[in-house]
């Protein structure tokens, strides 16, 4: 059953990520509930420069040669970084084909996160829901492969010039993903298949004018997840196991 736990209407922690002043109407806030298997889900108002979380993801389309378009959190987050995505890219060293993935360590004093890993979303015009949904596995499974309990989430879709989907449709498709890759997580180390780990967050990062949407979507991805959840197979995945 999922709890809704509204946690922070309205939370005030620019002293974290230097976003707004305490007094700005528009400060950073979040929101948290309780998702299928325990994970705490959250919204944040907050860029991917500036979560203090073991582990940042973000999603990049396919190189063009012609060049990409990149905006907002996007351009902040490798200004911050000295350029390395944009070289990465141009050297087509990581293209951004689908779920393909690149793990950086973050050189001291440029981002908060202290891992970043990029995850392709492969050719722009042929982006699905289905593609974000699997793209919600690979990260989930990824950050549990590294160990990491807490994860932030941006997607940067809109922040490379693209609005094929709402931002609550996109949120809502990672984040079912990412729920039922952490329910088969939970299976395969009951089983003793999986090494023993639990992520304790995922955060959902969101600008100012899509939180209240992604705030909605992840409480409706939520509970799709756990009616998925509910209708799998109980028996075990080793034959002639009870």
């Amino acid at each position: 059953m999922i709890r809704s736990r509204e946690l922070i209407g309205t939370t005030l922690i620019a002293a974290l990520c230097g976003l707004a002043p305490a007094d700005d109407p528009q400060a950073v806030k979040e929101t948290s509930l309780d998702g299928p298997g325990g994970l705490k889900l959250t919204v944040r108002m907050q860029g991917p420069y500036a979560a203090d979380v073991p582990l940042q993801v973000v999603c990049y389309f396919k190189h063009k040669a012609a060049g990409d378009t990149t905006l907002g959190a996007a351009v902040e987050l490798d200004e911050r970084l000295g350029g390395v995505i944009a070289s990465l890219r141009n050297r087509e060293e990581f293209v951004g084909d689908e779920l393909e993935t690149v793990l950086l360590v973050p050189p001291e004093g440029t981002i908060k996160p202290k891992a970043l890993l990029l995850i392709g979303l492969g050719d722009e015009e042929s982006l699905s829901l289905e593609r974000l949904e699997r793209v919600g596995r690979v990260a989930l499974r990824e950050a549990s492969r590294l160990g990491a309990k807490r994860v932030a989430f941006a997607p940067l879709i809109r922040d490379q010039g693209n609005s094929k989907f709402g931002t609550g449709e996109v949120a809502s498709a990672v984040v079912r993903g990412v729920l039922l890759a952490f329910d088969t997580e939970r299976r395969l180390q009951r089983e003793g298949l999986a090494k023993a780990h639990t992520i304790e967050e995922w955060v959902s990062e969101a600008g100012p004018k899509y939180f209240d949407e992604t705030v909605s979507a992840v409480k409706r991805a939520a509970k799709e997840a756990e009616a998925a959840v509910a209708a799998r197979p109980s028996t075990p995945y080793l034959r002639g196991k009870k």
